[in-house]
């Protein structure tokens, strides 16, 4: 990586066992593409102890040249059992590998570059309490997009109207964004 790994705690305590669980899976991350410029790691425990669910988070965000950014957030829901942080971690960091996988596919030419393209939209509804909503996009096509598509955390900051740039791509049940940028 060009730029130093970053890794933040928030309300969680930093050990050792921690600290090199994150470090070599983001190393790892490198044998899938080898380009990376920086990864930041959030560990977040967002309440007390749950009755149910997990009261840990874990975003990881990547920057990959020429100008792609990847997000990956994990937060077991409601309905899952009690997950350890460890757990929480490795999932994400699954999830991130996949992205890079993909990405790395389409850079090499292996996947057709009309599946995914980068396009102007504008939120034209938000369901904040379900964590998705809408795009329309120049063309008046409705793209779907969730929270954990939304880069730099900035779901809590659309509002009906916002501009972004997204790249969509085809899932079962239509056009869906998998990464929005809010743009000025």
């Amino acid at each position: 990586m060009k730029v130093p790994l970053e890794i933040s705690y928030r309300d969680i305590e930093k050990t050792d066992a921690i600290d090199t669980l994150v470090r070599e899976k983001a190393a790892k991350l490198e044998e899938f593409h080898g380009e990376i410029n920086s990864c930041r790691v959030a560990l977040e425990k967002e309440h007390g102890s749950p009755d149910s669910g997990s009261p840990y988070r874990v975003r990881i965000d990547l920057r990959v040249p020429p100008s792609h950014e990847l997000a990956v957030t994990k937060n077991p829901e409601e309905s899952t059992q009690y997950v350890e942080l460890e757990t929480v971690i490795r999932e994400a960091f699954e999830a991130a590998r996949k992205q890079l996988v993909k990405l790395n596919e389409q850079q090499q030419g292996e996947v057709k570059e009309h599946l995914q393209e980068e396009m102007a939209a504008v939120v034209s509804e938000l369901f904040p309490e379900q964590g998705y909503g809408f795009l329309r996009s120049l063309q008046e096509e409705q793209i779907y997009f969730h929270r954990n598509s939304v880069l730099h955390n900035d779901f809590d900051r659309l509002e009906v109207g916002t501009g972004v740039q997204c790249l969509v791509e085809e899932g079962e049940q239509g056009s869906q964004a998998s990464t929005v940028r809010i743009v000025s």
